[in-house]
């Protein structure tokens, strides 16, 4: 897109046009803010890029991106917790893009930070801005790269916005730069540092609204619960929940991503479009944990409008107000522009030859936007990334689009010369479960545990996965091969990974109708749908918890068998069986087709835990209110109490019973909290956060500098870093309770 600023300044212009060529077509001009000459040939295509644009716009957004990013710094990028995830002599398993990328030593690890962090604040600033640059973004990329686990899209669209802001001139309007250089002080920039800034985000948008053209998107499968948020409480009043996830959640989600970008485009439709994209963002920061995302993308938003609108709005304030403002009158000429061009007005000092710079500008534009809109279709070469879903979650703006949800993950290990074999916690030696969807992650996983266990006296482990995953309210169903060895499993990025089991959609057209048994079932009762390839076994342990366990064929032939007594049964579609509970069994897809079933399940333990509550809680009120004669015997006094102190020394549920009642009652408490109290809470947390990234940057720069000190005076420094706001937690002791069994546990 091109800026329209010329033409604004005709419009407020006196003056009239003399005719010309150019007025035949001038409705382009209205409408696109170029002619259609410019783009007859090269040359007037560089100097239609090239042509001079108001800078204040830009510095604007210069300036709030810094910001943006200097407060995403300590959270999102970790600084705060970076000594919990780069401790030295930490045996953990990292994912990197590139197996050579390792992190530094804690020290220096902080000092990457802190040149990222004075990199934002410098271009925050506009101070020595292309170093500022490069001192934000390399370290960025570093951090980025060196940990898949932690990609999304607008972790990568920072890293992009970075590397763009590096080659622009965001530093000629509001900047530290333009006091000190008075050629660089208000100075027109070229158009295509709006042009580049304007398609990314244009791409960001309208690839997102393709990516959601899927059908499970569509369909309203991707974010089937999000419609219970009290956000959406006002569309539920004239909707049900199943019309509002439809029509509001995915549909108004398709069409405000499909059009967003053309809308802040023309200016009829700007106006409008600013309104629901501010809406649609200010929505997201509260659905999602996204850090700094809904905000970079309302700073963006202005990058559409007239650049002089910073002018306009400053020129309104009180002169006493705008000394300590941006600049309100009009830029200076800029050796960087082309002044003079087909079709249009001259600005300036009169025309000037395009050079290797405004040609080396041009074709950075060209190509860099080429590349963004082939990136995230590019999967058909980079084939080893693709699972279920194509790619590494991050580059191709798929945003929100495939919900997960993981039953069942074991790990097993086989020692390769004696024939062990043995389990491993899943997830042990990690610090993310990121890596259970991607083929790339679990080699480098297998690899890593391979090397770690040969100091558990285990030669030459094999290392077999079984990762049961639904997606978008699908069938459970395996992900990868049981069967293959990862570690001597061949992986390449740019080959078909054969372990990758495929997705059956097949069955897709099932949800609507476990959706029903789903909704059929009592509050006590839960369900599990599992789907497995014919020749496989799944097998499974039935906690002691669950004292009413069955499993129901829907589809195909499976045999199942009761571990302890040997005992098979074959089941035919619709049949069902009861499992006995503390006990294994296997089941073994036997027809030539894919097997569907269910298990269906009464938490025993838990209901009756539900009911001993109900009684205290019965017994709490008739107490308080009198109508309770006969003494509490002693274990059962504490629950007229609302203190938490000595928990531990009661009955184990009386215990649950009172920290489940404090709980309560401080969720109560949040939810009734004014204003005041919501936002003073939301500071005090953010001040801490903040706080342990400087109190900890400080001292890992001063162990570089004059060397760590004695053990015991680090630790009362990292305690004194670890200092929280003191407010009424939970004891930290351990629950006595009897646990829930998750699905896992099945």
């Amino acid at each position: 897109p091109a800026s329209r600023s010329p033409a604004s300044q005709k419009r407020r212009s006196n003056k009239k046009e003399e005719p010309g060529p150019s007025t035949l077509h001038s409705w382009t001009k209205r409408l696109l803010g170029f002619e259609w000459a410019d783009l007859s040939s090269w040359h007037h295509f560089v100097c239609l890029l090239n042509r001079p644009t108001d800078p204040a716009a830009l510095g604007i957004f210069r300036f709030l991106f810094g910001l943006l990013m200097a407060l995403d710094i300590p959270q999102e990028r970790g600084l705060s917790q970076l000594d919990h995830k780069y401790l030295d002599g930490l045996k953990v398993c990292r994912f990197p893009l590139f197996n050579f990328l390792e992190p530094l030593p804690l020290d220096w690890m902080y000092l990457v930070y802190t040149a990222m962090l004075l990199g934002a604040l410098g271009i925050m600033l506009g101070c020595f801005y292309r170093l500022s640059c490069l001192l934000f973004m390399v370290p960025y990329w570093y951090v980025f790269l060196l940990d898949k686990t932690t990609w999304n899209n607008h972790s990568y669209l920072y890293g992009l916005l970075g590397f763009q802001l590096l080659f622009m001139n965001a530093n000629r309007y509001w900047s530290i730069d333009g006091l000190w250089n008075p050629q660089k002080r208000n100075a027109h920039v070229p158009l295509w540092n709006y042009t580049l800034l304007r398609t990314q985000i244009f791409i960001v948008y309208f690839i997102a609204g393709i990516k959601k053209l899927d059908a499970d998107w569509v369909e309203g499968y991707s974010m089937s619960s999000l419609a219970h948020h009290w956000l959406f409480s006002p569309f539920r009043l004239v909707l049900s929940e199943e019309m509002t996830s439809l029509l509001v959640v995915h549909g108004g989600g398709l069409m405000l991503d499909l059009t967003a970008g053309y809308l802040l485009f023309f200016d009829a439709t700007r106006p409008l479009a600013l309104v629901f994209v501010s809406y649609f963002h200010c929505m997201n920061s509260q659905l999602f944990s996204i850090g700094m995302f809904s905000y970079t993308m309302l700073a963006t938003s202005p990058l559409f409008c007239y650049p002089d609108w910073p002018r306009h709005l400053i020129a309104k304030f009180p002169a006493c107000f705008q000394r300590l403002l941006p600049l309100s009158e009009a830029p200076q000429p800029s050796q960087e522009c082309v002044y003079g061009g087909a079709g249009q007005q001259r600005l300036g000092r009169g025309a000037q030859k395009v050079g290797l710079r405004q040609k080396l500008g041009a074709i950075f534009t060209v190509l860099y936007v080429l590349e963004q809109l082939f990136l995230p279709y590019s999967h058909f070469i980079t084939q080893g990334y693709n699972n279920w879903t194509n790619g590494l979650y991050g580059y191709s703006w798929d945003m929100m689009v495939h919900a997960r949800s993981h039953q069942h993950v074991k790990i097993t290990y086989r020692d390769g010369l004696t024939g062990e074999v043995g389990y491993l916690n899943p997830g042990v030696f990690t610090q993310s479960r990121r890596w259970r969807d991607h083929a790339d992650m679990v080699k480098q996983y297998a690899t890593c545990l391979s090397q770690l266990l040969h100091s558990y006296n285990i030669s030459e482990p094999e290392i077999y996965f079984d990762i049961w995953v639904s997606i978008n309210d699908r069938f459970q169903q395996r992900l990868f091969d049981p069967h293959v060895d990862i570690v001597k499993a061949e992986w390449s990025p740019f080959q078909k990974t054969t372990w990758v089991k495929p997705l059956l959609v097949d069955l897709s057209p099932w949800r609507t109708k476990l959706q029903e048994i789903e909704d059929a079932l009592d509050n006590q009762t839960e369900v599990v749908f599992i789907a497995d390839f014919p020749g496989l076994h799944l097998e499974n342990f039935v906690s002691e918890d669950l004292g009413n366990t069955s499993l129901h064929l829907l589809k195909g032939e499976v045999a199942v068998e009761i571990v302890s007594t040997q005992k098979n049964h074959t089941l035919q579609e619709g049949d069902k069986i009861q499992l006995p509970p503390g006990k294994y069994h296997k089941v073994f897809t036997v027809s030539q087709e894919p097997s569907c079933y269910m298990y269906m399940y009464v938490n025993t333990t838990e209901a009756a835990l539900e009911q001993n509550f109900t009684r205290l809680q019965e017994l709490r009120e008739k107490v308080q209110n009198g109508t309770e004669t006969e003494p509490l015997p002693p274990e059962l006094q504490p629950i007229l109490d609302s203190s938490m102190e000595n928990v531990t020394q009661v009955d184990p549920v009386v215990e649950a019973f009172l920290r489940r009642q404090w709980r309560m009652e401080e969720l109560q408490k949040r939810r009734n909290a004014t204003l005041a109290e919501r936002f003073h809470r939301f500071i005090t947390k953010k001040y801490f956060v903040f706080r342990r990234s400087l109190l900890m940057t400080w001292i890992s720069l001063r162990n570089l500098l004059l060397g760590r000190p004695p053990l015991e005076q680090l630790a009362q420094e990292v305690a004194y870093a670890n200092m929280q706001h003191e407010e009424v937690r939970t004891p930290s002791s351990p629950d006595t309770v009897p646990k829930q069994p998750g699905r896992s546990e099945l």
